[in-house]
């Protein structure tokens, strides 16, 4: 993870490129605070942008050739707008997959990047949705076309479920794109209506990575996704969104155990969304807190996507007085969990964190403390 004054970002992008970039590109990371595995069954989510993400130093090509730097990995790659094809240098794939489908769309100019960034890649914060979003808005800087928000945000998301293969719902490049500062980003992932929920004064979002990683890709995350279609199918509904407890009931015995327990956890996260919406309107932290503390639940036990290293995190953090509420984040199996708490905590919540994880598992936990962050943003460089 790389982090550079604007003056080292210019010269680290002339000594690698050899000329002057004109472009800055941001995308933030996202961490979801409530409603987990529900985006893709067309319902509801409320994550917020974070104060970490993934940079673009860029110059335009008059050519179609783009140039991309990694200077978290090291490496170089290369490709031509006019014959765009998955790389074996995996990172490279995301930028890829949006010059291939903004290509279709639009014309695209060719260009010189140098990214890098301070997201934990496997930690289930997004960074692939901010490749993707700072890639797009790169794009869009360099080349003659306007593209509207939410348009490019599900464009980013087509790029990661049919070039790099992965069947994100829509939710992260939303987040990464749409968020505002201080606001968490209500989506109702099938009209895709955003609102915007102030997050009160006072209180700190923790990010606790728990140092262990599954390959998303090879996970089982396409497996739940798929065991959510087989219930919406016998269910008879467009979607998961669709359902109610009295269906679930009605059908259980056609639905199995497994898949009930599946179908049960989007319900009820649905409207834990709701609620969760509801008591931040209200100044109610600690029914938020309460809500998160039955989503972590829900998606151990319903959903099956927690861990080990999960349970841990979340339970000690619920142990201390100032922590309100707290959960695994994104698509579970490791990664990391989101913990609301009292700002006057921090420092506490940070030593009793680390000390007890590593007495419990042997891992060094890693924690991040956050407050909503505005979505991603395209700066000119003065000249």
């Amino acid at each position: 993870m790389s982090v550079f004054s604007i003056e080292e970002k210019i010269n680290v992008f002339r000594e690698i490129f050899g000329r002057t970039p004109q472009y800055f590109s941001y995308a933030p990371g996202r961490v979801n605070l409530i409603g987990e595995h529900t985006d893709y069954n067309e319902g509801f989510v409320l994550p917020i942008a974070i104060e970490m993400g993934i940079s673009y130093v860029v110059a335009p090509r008059e050519d179609n050739k783009v140039r991309l730097y990694s200077a978290d990995f090291g490496e170089f790659n290369e490709f031509s707008l006019e014959d765009i094809r998955k790389s074996e240098t995996k990172w490279s794939n995301y930028v890829r997959g949006v010059a291939k489908f903004l290509s279709e769309r639009v014309l695209l100019r060719g260009m010189d990047a140098l990214i890098y960034g301070n997201l934990p890649i496997g930690a289930g914060l997004s960074s692939s949705a901010a490749m993707e979003v700072g890639a797009a808005l790169s794009f869009q800087a360099v080349s003659p076309f306007q593209m509207d928000r939410k348009s490019l945000a599900l464009l980013c998301q087509r790029a990661e479920n049919e070039f790099v293969g992965m069947r994100c719902g829509i939710m992260d490049q939303f987040a990464s794109l749409l968020s505002e500062e201080g606001m968490a980003l209500f989506i109702d992932c099938r009209t895709l209506e955003i609102r915007n929920i102030p997050l009160p004064q006072g209180y700190s979002v923790a990010i606790c990575d728990s140092k262990v990683r599954r390959e998303l890709v090879s996970s089982e995350y396409n497996k739940r996704r798929a065991e959510c279609e087989r219930a919406r199918e016998i269910l008879g509904i467009r979607a998961l969104r669709d359902a109610t407890h009295q269906l679930l009931e009605e059908k259980k015995k056609h639905l199995g155990e497994t898949l009930y327990r599946r179908a049960k956890h989007v319900v009820e996260e649905n409207q834990r969304v709701l609620s969760a919406i509801d008591a931040l309107r209200a100044n109610d932290l600690q029914e938020f807190g309460d809500l998160m503390k039955a989503s972590h639940i829900s998606l151990r036990d319903l959903y099956e996507v927690s861990s080990r290293e999960l349970d841990i995190l979340v339970g000690i953090a619920l142990s201390i007085p100032e922590v309100l509420g707290a959960r695994l984040t994104g698509a579970g199996f490791g990664g990391c969990t989101v913990n609301l708490l009292r700002e006057e905590a921090r420092e506490n919540f940070e030593r009793e964190v680390k000390k007890r994880y590593r007495e419990a598992t042997g891992l060094e936990a890693e924690i991040w403390f956050t407050r909503p962050a505005k979505g991603g943003f395209v700066e000119l460089f003065s000249s």
